[in-house]
C-alpha cells in the first residue's frame, strides 16, 4: 500500500551503543536498531488493530483515550508510535485499504461470465462496507482538522478511489483494445463507474433501506446494461454469462512507492 505518513527516524533507547570505530560495533548497532524498528512497526500495528476495536463500540468519535483503553496502555505510550491523531487516522486509512483491496481484486479478476464477475466485484465492496462501516465514516467525513493536508496528508477515500478507477481502467482499455473499439472511453467510463458506486455505498450506509444483495444486484443491472448497450452500437454481442475468450486481470506494481495498475491475460504473471 503507499504510504501515506512519513515515518520520524527510528532511534536506539539507551546510551551504550558501541562506537562505529569498535570492533564488531557496528554490526551490533545496525542488528540492535534493525531489531527495535520491527519492534516498533509491529507495536504500531498492535495499536491500529486496537483503534479498530475502539471504533466498533465507539463510531468514528473515537478519541486517543479510546485507543488507549483499548490497548491497555496510556496516551502517551500511544504517543511514542503517533505523533497525534491524525497520524492514527492515517494508520487506519492504510489498514482500510488494506482491507478493501484485499477483497476487491480477487473479485475484480476472477475468471467468472462478465455479469458474475461484475457482481463479485460490487459484493466485495459492499462486504468491507458492511463489516467496518465506522471505519468508513471515519475516513469519509473526517478531514484532519488538527493536521492541514499537505503532501504528507492525503484523502484517504479519494485516493482509494482513484487506485480502484485506475484499475479498471486499465481492465477497460484491454478490453476495449481486443474488440477493436477506441479504447480512450475506457478512462471517463472507469472514474464514471466508481464514482456512482461509492456514491450510492455512502448512501446506503446512510439509509439502509435494502439488504446488501439487494443494492449489490441492482447495481450489477445497471452496470451490465451500460457495458451490453455500449457494446451492441459496435456490433458486438458479448453472453453475460459465458466467460470472455481472453480474461484480462488487474496486477499492482510497485513503482516510486506508488501502487500502477497493469494488466495481462489470466495466468500470464507480469
Amino acid at each position: 500500500m503507499v504510504d501515506r505518513v512519513k515515518q520520524g527516524s527510528d532511534k536506539t533507547p539507551g546510551k551504550g551503543t558501541p562506537r562505529s570505530g569498535t570492533q564488531g560495533g557496528g554490526k551490533s548497532g545496525d542488528a540492535r536498531r534493525d531489531r527495535w524498528r520491527k519492534h516498533r512497526i509491529a507495536r504500531r500495528a498492535e495499536f491500529v488493530d486496537a483503534a479498530l476495536e475502539a471504533l466498533e463500540e465507539h463510531g468514528p468519535d473515537l478519541g486517543m483515550e479510546h485507543v488507549a483503553a483499548a490497548a491497555g496502555v496510556t496516551k502517551p505510550v500511544l504517543y511514542r508510535h503517533f505523533e497525534d491523531k491524525a497520524d492514527l487516522y492515517l494508520a487506519l486509512g492504510d489498514r482500510g485499504t488494506e482491507i478493501l483491496f484485499e477483497r476487491l481484486m480477487p473479485a475484480i479478476n476472477t475468471e467468472l461470465a462478465p455479469v458474475p464477475r461484475i457482481r463479485m466485484a460490487l459484493d466485495a465492496f459492499f462486504t468491507v462496507l458492511e463489516e467496518h462501516p465506522n471505519l468508513y465514516r471515519l475516513l469519509a467525513r473526517r478531514r484532519f482538522a488538527d493536521r492541514p493536508l499537505d503532501g504528507d496528508v492525503t484523502d484517504v477515500v479519494a485516493e482509494d478511489k482513484a487506485l480502484i478507477a485506475n484499475a479498471v481502467t486499465a481492465l477497460l482499455g484491454d478490453y476495449l483494445r481486443m474488440f477493436n473499439v477506441d479504447s480512450g472511453a475506457a478512462e471517463p467510463w472507469a472514474h464514471g463507474v466508481v464514482g456512482m458506486v461509492h456514491n450510492t455505498g455512502e448512501w446506503w450506509l446512510a439509509k439502509r433501506t435494502m439488504s446488501r444483495d439487494a443494492v449489490v444486484e441492482y447495481l450489477t443491472q445497471i452496470i451490465w446494461a451500460a457495458i451490453d448497450g455500449l457494446a451492441r452500437q459496435h456490433g458486438i454481442r458479448i453472453d453475460p454469462d459465458r466467460p470472455v475468450d481472453a480474461n484480462k486481470i488487474v496486477q499492482f506494481n510497485r513503482s516510486d512507492d506508488t501502487d500502477m495498475p497493469t494488466t495481462d491475460d489470466a495466468g500470464e504473471a507480469r
